[in-house]
């Protein structure tokens, strides 16, 4: 992570992979979705870095 590393939102990660909010959570839910953390109000953000770094996982493993 840079200092500069941008936080994304569930709506911006959802707008890039084009899947749904259930599909997301079910993904975290099993363990398949970036990392992430939770701020004190419940949201969850991803640092840009590791959303790109989870996507080129996948594609390694495809």
């Amino acid at each position: 992570m840079r200092k500069d590393d941008k936080l994304m939102t569930v709506p911006e990660i959802l707008d890039e992979l084009g899947v749904s909010v259930r599909t997301f959570y079910r993904w975290r839910e099993i363990g398949k979705a970036p990392q992430g953390f939770k701020l004190p109000n419940g949201e969850i953000r991803i640092y840009r870095s590791e959303f790109a770094a989870w996507l080129e996982s996948l594609r390694e493993a495809a």
